[in-house]
């Protein structure tokens, strides 16, 4: 009984860590790659390892004869929390270091799932207002724009979380953010205030998209968990479609009253290269802010998130198609995030996922939008391209991961599922020498 508690203990702690780094955003291949590392090194072989995009099980056999010892958890919340995902991830390399025990690490474990946000709500929506400035700035807002883009991506956050506590699903709560954005593009035409209202119904569209499971989609795709993938694209378009769905609806009322604030067929979106690579940086370093990212590495996402936006832009200019010219932003960003993860001490994909967002596709979707509502079947023309983007994001993302990351002789054949990156968690594990 002393053996069949211990193997409890270590299997609910593994459990524990694939929990939460499920819920805050880690792909299938990183959750079933870092949990057996914990169980391998804490002395449990052969320990089968099953994630989905809702549940992890884990169970162990000691020996033919032996009965199986199987737990199971459910993930029932998720919240993008990179403070919570980086310090799990320190926990899990001290562990396998061998500078902390199996209960000292389930003690950090447990306080690290029960404590709060490390930021006040007030600075998180300071930061999402920041976030609207930046993308206002990004494609060549001035500054009465960026004051009215700040107070719409405020707004938004304050009324996504009021949604959240009334426990509404996700769904509708991009829906009211949408229109929200697309209502105060409306007033702005109305009372004919001398600014482009498109830019701030844009803005709002990439603030909406941001967080979204883009990253870990792919990543499960390419990684052969396809069934997590699939519930995670669901999950993505579910919420794609709530902002079409709202600023649709916006850009109806608008028409209804007689105001248009459907964009210029024809509008590129973007500034000059100094005007570009600030606004990235705005808005990826408020974004990474508002994430819970740890301060020390919020700067280097700025810089690397300007850099990818100045290569886009160059690429763009000279006649690259939007999507490719995002594939080649990505990698970058993957090939650099590597270093700055190593350097700064945090999981590779709290770099990415903030660095990708001022390349998210927001203008594509109001471009499509727009020309729907005009009964232009282009307008789908658009959408594909919006998907084809983020599609390049996320698959350029991980390929420059693919070639900035080694992967070891050790983890390939500890963790045979892993096909590609490790966005978190260790890159090699060591058995716990008895």
């Amino acid at each position: 009984m002393t053996e069949v508690h211990d193997r409890q203990r270590t299997l609910d702690l593994s459990l524990r860590i694939g929990e939460l780094l499920l819920s805050n955003g880690a792909g299938a291949a990183d959750v079933t790659a870092t949990m057996s590392s914990v169980a391998h090194h804490l002395g449990l072989r052969q320990t089968l390892v099953d994630v989905t995009f809702t549940t992890l099980t884990l169970s162990h056999q000691s020996g033919v004869d032996e009965p199986v010892v199987s737990l199971t958890r459910h993930v029932t919340h998720r919240e993008t929390d990179f403070a919570d995902l980086t310090a799990v991830d320190y926990v899990v390399a001290r562990l396998l270091a061998d500078e902390i025990t199996r209960d000292e690490a389930a003690s950090e474990v447990a306080r690290i799932a029960s404590s709060g946000h490390p930021r006040k709500r007030w600075a998180i929506t300071a930061g999402s207002g920041l976030t609207g400035a930046g993308v206002a700035l990004l494609l060549g807002g001035d500054w009465a724009v960026l004051i009215i883009a700040a107070v719409a991506g405020s707004c938004i956050e304050i009324l996504q979380r009021h949604m959240a506590r009334m426990r509404l699903p996700f769904f509708y709560a991009q829906v009211a953010g949408g229109m929200l954005a697309t209502t105060f593009a409306v007033v702005l035409r109305a009372l004919e205030v001398p600014v482009d209202p498109s830019i701030v119904v844009t803005a709002s569209i990439i603030m909406l998209l941001a967080g979204q499971g883009f990253i870990g989609a792919i990543q499960d795709a390419l990684t052969g968990f396809y069934i997590t993938a699939n519930a995670r694209l669901l999950e993505v378009m579910i919420a794609t479609a709530g902002i079409i769905v709202g600023v649709a609806a916006g850009l109806s009322i608008g028409g209804g009253l007689g105001v248009d604030v459907r964009l210029v067929p024809g509008a590129s979106g973007l500034s000059d290269l100094p005007t570009v690579t600030i606004g990235a940086a705005v808005t990826a370093g408020s974004f990474a802010f508002t994430a819970y990212s740890p301060k020390r590495v919020v700067a280097p996402i700025a810089l690397l998130a300007a850099l990818a936006a100045g290569a886009y832009f160059a690429l763009t200019q000279h006649s690259v198609d939007r999507a490719a010219a995002a594939g080649v932003a990505a990698v970058i960003i993957g090939l650099v995030s590597y270093w700055v993860a190593g350097w700064f001490k945090v999981p590779p994909l709290v770099v990415i996922t903030a660095c990708i967002i001022p390349l998210l596709p927001g203008l594509s979707i109001y471009r499509a939008l727009s020309l729907l509502a005009d009964d232009d079947v282009t307008g789908v023309i658009a959408l594909i391209t919006a998907a084809a983007v983020a599609l390049a994001l996320s698959a350029g993302a991980i390929l420059g991961e693919y070639v900035a990351q080694p992967l070891r002789r050790e983890s390939r054949k500890l963790e045979q599922r892993l096909a590609g990156p490790r966005l978190v968690g260790p890159l090699r594990a060591r058995a716990k020498k008895k």
